[in-house]
């Protein structure tokens, strides 16, 4: 198999992954309801929901809790704040994504629904997330972005052992997020526009780290010890103050593609990459 051919089913999987998370949960073939409505006359076996692009009826809303089976659910544009009463007792729910809905808080109730794999928040507005993620023990996917404000990180994220892939974008770490960097088990991570000036030197705490995209910060260097995440695969850091990245960056023997472009790095420095990573596409 060819090297570019490689790359093309590489990003393939990726865009598929991001794309189809809601497809992925809850029993196969089971009817999505679109109408809240009509999901609660029904309530049993109502496994899957999307209610994209809805202004829901108050009265029907508070009573989404009453959906016991309901393992997915997907809200977006919704012009909700709040989260309705019994939400945090729906103990099946698997997925749950919500997208531009203005929820001031990231609830600590949150905790309850210990049976998470998929959590997303696209355009809420809380500043933090509780250190009562810790208890979201079967949390796999943890995305986060567009808050338009500083996030502030827990230290609990460490405690999720099961947590393969974290993702923030188009948020103001208040802070380097080191707790990102102590999550035992990541295979991809994703820190867009985040501001984030410099990184850690602990890169030996990614033993199964494959993605990192870091696009979009202040960083002005890449520490010598990114070589220690010996299964990288994808690294970009585009748009960043980079002038090089370390030596050491040939000791990646499984890095695939590496994209660097809008830091001005030289057609000389361009050349001397290529010769450290033979095997691996450069994006300039």
């Amino acid at each position: 198999m060819s090297k570019l051919f490689f790359i093309f089913l590489f990003f393939v999987s990726i865009c598929r992954a991001q794309q189809n998370e809601f497809d992925k949960y809850g029993p196969f073939g089971s009817k999505v309801y679109t109408d809240l409505k009509l999901a609660l006359d029904v309530t049993k076996n109502v496994y899957k929901m999307d209610l994209s692009y809805q202004k829901l009826d108050p009265k029907l809303y508070a009573k989404i809790g009453k959906l016991k089976d309901l393992q997915v659910l997907k809200l977006s544009g919704n012009e909700i704040k709040t989260f309705p009463d019994g939400f945090f007792e729906m103990s099946n729910l698997l997925y749950f994504a919500s997208f531009n809905n203005e929820f001031p808080l990231f609830p600590a109730e949150m905790k309850r629904l210990q049976n998470l794999n998929y959590l997303e928040f696209f355009g809420a507005k809380f500043d933090s997330i509780p250190s009562d993620i810790a208890y979201l023990s079967k949390l796999k996917c943890l995305k986060i972005s567009s808050t338009n404000d500083t996030l502030k990180l827990p230290t609990t994220l460490k405690f999720l052992k099961l947590l393969k892939e974290v993702s923030i974008e188009n948020c103001v770490l208040d802070s380097f997020p080191k707790e990102v960097f102590k999550i035992p088990n990541l295979t991809f991570l994703s820190l867009i526009n985040v501001n984030a000036f410099y990184l850690t030197k602990h890169f030996e705490r990614f033993t199964n780290l494959e993605v990192l995209i870091l696009d979009g910060n202040q960083l002005q260097s890449i520490p010598y010890e990114i070589y220690k995440a010996n299964k990288l695969r994808l690294l970009s850091v585009k748009g960043n103050h980079l002038s090089k990245l370390p030596d050491s960056i040939s000791q990646l023997e499984n890095l695939t593609l590496l994209d660097v472009r809008g830091n001005g790095f030289s057609k000389e420095y361009i050349d001397e990459l290529k010769a450290l990573l033979p095997g691996c596409e450069i994006r300039f």
